[in-house]
């Protein structure tokens, strides 16, 4: 078995205009300070890292890492959540993610579409420069509009829209395994990997791709009403990086799923602070420890009602709480008493 690493926090939620949150060193001196180890980045984030200087340089992948190191923290994996999700978009969301690429690719999707495999690969070059195995990433949707459908769907529509993820995909995966690098996919409403079921039609179509990982996020499988834990059971294999993040479900006679249109706070589901919500991280931590996972326990804050840098801050310690440091022996070797083969064929009555 091996002890979970962490805790890490993800930047992306914290990146801003004012002090400490728009500066490499000022950051990476503040997440220390709430006492996390690592912190997990934000490939696209130019405060943090200049994305096409460190694919190209490791020298430059030194200094920034060493930067951290200096701070007291490691860089725990890096993210390209934003430039996947503009690998595959919908029509209908074409407004609306177009503020997530570069002013002048806006309005021509095709050429937003192609910044954006170029950035996920950027990436996969830049985390091997960093020494990284493994990077996160959205799958991006095109089938996500067609969910709960009314009218029903055509024949043949969804598989359609995951024979091409899986083209757009593959040649990105291909790249990831030039460079020993996995990619986890966030298991994510509104991407078209979202559940389990939708990660195994992908993974079909990507002849079960040994980049092909996942992000496992416990809170947006609460809020499917999914079974977290047998999940872990069901992808262990396959389970790459963990978001420690807490959510709660509480459906009532007015909303459930759906929530109704309204704003978080209001919603029957909705993302907590770790501890403050429904997710059973004792038995998750007891999973991951004994299924061997080898990765970071990395807080991602969103919660709808506590200010982040609480949350930044007690998250730490939540995590710290959680980490099962293994044992390297059993718990009744002291009533070991000793035998050989022939002793236990003795034991058995065989020699009788």
């Amino acid at each position: 078995m091996k002890t979970i690493q962490g805790p890490g926090l993800f930047l992306a939620q914290f990146a801003g205009e004012q002090a400490p949150f728009d500066d490499w060193r000022a950051i990476t001196r503040w997440a220390a300070g709430c006492g996390y180890a690592g912190v997990q980045v934000p490939s696209g984030e130019a405060r943090f890292l200049d994305l096409a200087r460190a694919a190209a340089s490791r020298d430059y992948c030194d200094e920034i890492a060493g930067q951290a190191a200096e701070a007291g923290v490691a860089i725990t994996e890096l993210s390209a959540h934003i430039q996947g999700q503009l690998v595959a978009v919908h029509p209908a969301y074409d407004l609306a993610f177009d503020g997530f690429a570069p002013a002048a690719l806006r309005g021509n999707p095709r050429a937003r579409q192609e910044w954006a495999v170029d950035q996920v690969k950027l990436t996969i070059e830049a985390s091997r420069n960093f020494g990284l195995d493994r990077m996160a990433a959205f799958s991006g949707a095109l089938a996500w509009p067609y969910l709960y459908p009314w009218p029903q769907r055509p024949a043949g529509l969804v598989e359609a829209a995951f024979d091409e993820l899986a083209a757009r995909w593959r040649p990105i995966l291909d790249h990831a395994e030039a460079h020993g690098v996995d990619i986890c996919y966030e298991i994510h409403p509104g991407e078209d990997l979202h559940d389990g079921a939708s990660f195994e039609m992908f993974l079909d179509r990507v002849d079960a791709h040994p980049r092909a990982k996942m992000l496992y996020d416990p809170s947006h499988y609460i809020l499917q009403c999914l079974d977290y834990l047998a999940h872990l059971d069901i992808y262990a294999e396959r389970i790459g990086m963990f978001h420690v993040k807490d959510a709660e479900f509480n459906p009532t006679g007015r909303q459930g799923v759906y929530g109704g249109f309204q704003s978080w706070v209001d919603r029957a589901g909705r993302f907590r602070s770790p501890g403050d919500g429904q997710v059973d991280f004792g038995a998750i931590f007891s999973k991951l420890a004994a299924m061997d996972f080898d990765g970071w326990a990395v807080v991602e804050w969103e919660c709808c009602l506590k200010h982040p840098e609480d949350g930044a801050r007690e998250g730490a310690q939540f995590v710290r709480d959680h980490i099962i440091r293994v044992t390297d022996r059993a718990f009744d070797d002291f009533a070991d008493g000793g035998a050989d083969a022939q002793a236990n064929r003795t034991m058995l009555g065989l020699d009788r």
